[in-house]
């Protein structure tokens, strides 16, 4: 398979294997559209997800009065907000020697879902018509929690772009990089992503900046894993909005040093009121850009040159 970009980053190449990776036995699933496939165990990581997954747990927890009652608490209080959220940030927080709370989750990737090969993820429908087929394909009651995170990222990959965005959700390695190709053109691209640069048992704890790297991009794509049986990245981009900056953070509690890419997205005035980096920040659409950083499975494309 030509890929269409080359390897200069060991840690690309590590990952593009790793994602066409494979687990252990083959499980043979026969699909409702009438065709046979060979999959190795795409949904095992969806059976766990009703204990052990966070973005599902947030999708599928029913509010009684008391959530709402905490939820408003929290708002009032930031002390006691989410510790996932502390990832937000505006650029005057973006100085060397300032100290913030960021939370940068450990995550056990090798047990996340792989992307299944193009020719395979294609002969399954991805669209929430077929979301009642889906569940029978992959044996998941209607309403159990991984059929409400397949509903999730269904509709959440068919919500139209803003205005400038380009955006989509790609199913296989081959269409994630097709698809970036198309944004970038003929120019060859490059991934960024957070790296722990000393190992650290800690999710959420303070970091002091101790580098900050503007990268000088007219465009950049960030792509986010969706909860789905095999691996499913939401990816977008939008024009001349954002800045790019790769931040080396260390931290106070056992001086772990990560280095994380961050992006500023200057022009906020389309998103949504209710967007939670809103209530986090105390600001208001248009008011002021918003920055945040990535997760570790938290893939970033740029031109190579920018990185060069």
């Amino acid at each position: 398979m030509r890929l269409g970009l080359a390897c200069w980053s060991f840690l690309l190449c590590a990952l593009l294997l790793f994602m066409i990776a494979y687990d252990g036995g083959p499980r043979k699933i026969t699909i409702t559209f009438g065709r046979d496939i060979e999959l190795k165990k795409v949904s095992t990581h969806m059976q766990n997800l009703e204990t052990d997954g966070h973005i599902l747990h947030k999708i599928t927890q029913s509010k009684t009065e008391e959530d709402e009652e905490e939820e408003e608490h929290e708002k009032i209080n930031h002390n006691h907000m989410d510790p996932e959220l502390n990832v937000f940030f505006t650029p005057k927080d973006l100085k060397i020697g300032n100290k913030m709370p960021i939370y940068f989750a450990h995550e056990n990737i090798s047990a996340s879902p792989k992307f299944l090969p193009r020719e395979e993820s294609e002969k399954i429908p991805f669209s929430s018509r077929h979301l009642p087929s889906l569940l029978k394909f992959f044996s998941f009651p209607k309403h159990s929690p991984q059929a409400k995170a397949m509903k999730y990222t269904l509709k959440h990959c068919e919500f139209k772009a803003m205005e400038g965005e380009t955006k989509f959700c790609a199913t296989s390695l081959e269409s994630l990089l097709d698809s970036t190709r198309k944004i970038f053109g003929p120019s060859e691209f490059s991934m960024l992503s957070t790296t722990y640069l000393t190992k650290s048992p800690v999710s959420l704890q303070n970091y002091t900046i101790s580098k900050v790297k503007n990268i000088s991009v007219s465009r950049v794509i960030g792509c986010h894993p969706l909860p789905y049986p095999y691996a499913v990245f939401y990816c977008h981009s939008q024009e001349n909005d954002t800045r790019l900056f790769v931040v080396m953070l260390e931290g106070e509690q056992d001086g772990a040093r990560v280095k994380a890419p961050a992006i500023c997205h200057m022009d906020t005035s389309m998103w949504n009121k209710d967007h939670v980096a809103f209530d986090v920040l105390k600001v208001q659409p248009g008011t002021s850009p918003v920055c945040h950083f990535f997760p570790p499975d938290n893939l970033i494309w740029v031109p190579l040159s920018s990185v060069l």
